[in-house]
């Protein structure tokens, strides 16, 4: 992987009705995927097999884990325990970074 520098906020752009996602590391042992959700647009509630780490770069979303629900807003974290389940709203565009630990 080559060295690079970049503004977290740059490295995906909202759409319209839309969820933009980008991987910026894919390894066998977990990823980083960079999120940009528009206003009212989410994920319903899911499993993952793995611990997460979401960490907001940008707005605020409504992040609900193990039915307890969280207001999330710029500059905020949360740690996702695998097999938790957990869903997410955007109550603005918001930008987020997801880390998936595999190992």
């Amino acid at each position: 992987m080559a060295q690079q520098v970049s503004n977290l906020k740059d490295l995906v752009t909202y759409q319209n009705g839309s969820i933009v996602s980008k991987e910026i590391i894919k390894k066998p042992t977990g990823t980083v995927t960079i999120f940009a959700f528009d206003k009212d647009q989410g994920l319903s509630e899911h499993t993952a097999p793995f611990d997460a780490l979401v960490y907001v770069i940008d707005g605020e979303v409504e992040l609900t884990l193990s039915g307890k629900s969280h207001r999330l807003r710029t500059g905020d974290m949360v740690i996702m325990p695998a097999g938790e389940p957990h869903a997410l709203k955007a109550l603005q565009r918001f930008k987020m970074m997801l880390v998936m630990v595999r190992s």
